[in-house]
């Protein structure tokens, strides 16, 4: 485990492991020069305060527990086991860097990749294809190490068969034999026939079953139908049929089924398993209705209680979000008793010294050494794009991550999108102004701070929702919440009288 954070921090040349001891100036300059087309996509991604997709090696510092954490999870998986984690952290605090860090790693080592962000049309649940929305976007951004940028479910299912096909010539049946094409239909169906114990393994059998024959016979527009049904897109099941001869589709009550059986699929197609990203749980929050909330948040505790107890095999999630959406009582995560009960930390925990072995990690915020440790990179790697000498020096970014972190509060309400953000401001004046000197810019009252204003959007809207209505607040005193019948009924809501 500890081997993947020695490369991902030793990956951009010239840096060492241990972010303290590393000097970012002048003298620790990087040698190995960055293509521009990663140097301009990690420049222009992190300018717009997003995380790109490439070239993160060359700029990860620090979260070395946490990657330890995730990357233990990833070997049980390897192992036909399955993880579930929560990532928790500000808007800014590297929520997402740490995702791709990870996307990258597990693709590198033979996984392959599902992720998608939740927004107002793709929720977990939803009746009217909210969920769905959510398993289209999954299954469009599914990634392989051959093909990292998504849409890889073609790709898979060909080389589902070329696996087959390998393994019966190994067994000593020759490709030319007339034997061959049989011997081949034959492993597909083992392998199929294991999958009809699964739920929905039968349906999900049967469309493999057409994908092979419509291979064998060359037949292109069954199996663009075929992909298209696992791809979800079929709406209803008179299209279906009219198009398959099948009156099964995935909808918003099921596609969590048709994940998990990827994930054995994979697993039989050559993959080492499926690893499933889920950002944005914030838009669970915003939820203005509180069943519908309820019954994502019941979504996410029957993915949590599968992957524990041993339902799903070689699946992992990890969801992110912030404090607020996964802490509040009456909107979050933890408004749903049963997930607080099995996700709250225990009293042991605190500040600097947090259970990364449990099903929720809290980001910690980079200490100054490690943003100066960035800082560097950066600036080597926007010399290059732009091709100019460096002009910082060790001095010169010492002034900068002292007056970043001099701001009132900076300790605990900075993050490291603001501190990015300005520094590539820095450096893109420097290099458009070269007659500016670096310390007559840092030292003068025009440098402002770039303000982390999607986050303070957010923010802003989470205090409106969560915010008690005119009503709520002239009647406060006679409002009395009583516990719910329980008669007939399962939900554990609380019913209201005035």
């Amino acid at each position: 485990m500890s081997d993947y954070y020695h490369s991902v921090n030793t990956a951009a040349p010239g840096a060492k492991p241990s972010a303290g001891s590393q000097s970012a100036g002048n003298s620790s300059r990087q040698n190995r020069k960055v293509p521009k087309r990663i140097a301009n996509t990690v420049i222009q991604s992190l300018k717009g305060g997003v995380v790109p997709r490439i070239g993160l090696p060359y700029i990860t510092v620090g979260r070395k527990n946490e990657i330890d954490a995730l990357l233990n999870d990833v070997d049980v998986i390897a192992d036909g086991g399955a993880s579930f984690r929560f990532i928790v952290g500000k808007y800014g605090s590297g929520k997402s860097f740490l995702l791709q860090t990870i996307r990258s790693y597990v693709m590198d080592r033979g996984f392959a990749v599902m992720d998608a962000d939740l927004s107002p049309e793709r929720r977990l649940h939803g009746n009217r294809g909210e969920g769905m929305a959510t398993y289209r976007e999954l299954i469009q951004n599914l990634s392989t190490k051959t093909r990292p940028e998504g849409g890889a479910l073609p790709l898979i299912l060909d080389r589902w068969i070329q696996n087959v096909q390998i393994e019966t010539a190994a067994q000593g049946v020759s490709p030319d034999s007339p034997e061959f094409p049989e011997a081949v239909e034959k492993r597909i169906y083992t392998v199929i026939r294991s999958m009809s114990e699964l739920v929905h393994g039968f349906d999900f059998a049967h469309l493999l079953t057409m994908f092979y024959q419509s291979s064998r016979t060359g037949d292109e527009e069954t199996k663009a139908k075929v992909i298209k049904w696992f791809r979800g897109e079929y709406v209803n099941r008179r299209d279906a049929k009219a198009g398959l001869g099948v009156s099964m589709i995935i909808t918003d009550d099921d596609w969590y089924e048709y994940v998990k059986l990827f994930a054995w699929f994979l697993k039989q197609a050559g993959y080492r398993g499926l690893i499933v990203m889920i950002d944005e749980l914030v838009n669970i929050y915003k939820i203005p209705n509180s069943i519908t909330r309820q019954y994502n948040y019941e979504k996410i505790l029957t993915m949590y209680n599968d992957t524990l107890q041993g339902k799903a095999k070689y699946l992992g999630f990890i969801m992110c979000g912030t404090p607020q959406c996964i802490e509040d009582t009456h909107r979050g995560v933890y408004s749903y008793e049963a997930l607080r009960s099995r996700l709250q930390e225990g009293k042991f925990s605190r500040e600097g010294m947090r259970d990364l072995f449990g099903p929720v990690i809290r980001l910690e915020p980079l200490t100054a050494e490690e943003m100066l440790v960035l800082c560097g990179r950066l600036a080597d790697i926007h010399s290059q794009l732009y091709n100019y000498p460096v002009k910082l020096t060790d001095d010169d970014l010492a002034i900068f991550i002292r007056i970043e972190y001099g701001r009132i509060g900076a300790d605990s309400h900075i993050t490291p999108r603001e501190v990015i953000r300005d520094f590539i401001e820095l450096l893109d004046i420097l290099y458009q102004h070269p007659d500016v000197g670096v310390e007559e810019l840092l030292n003068s009252d025009s440098f402002s701070y770039a303000k982390n204003e999607l986050g303070m959007k957010e923010e802003e809207e989470i205090k409106r929702i969560s915010a008690p209505s005119a009503l709520s607040r002239r009647y406060s005193d006679r409002i009395v919440s009583v516990p719910a019948k329980e008669e007939g009924r399962k939900e554990n809501y609380a019913e209201f009288k005035i």
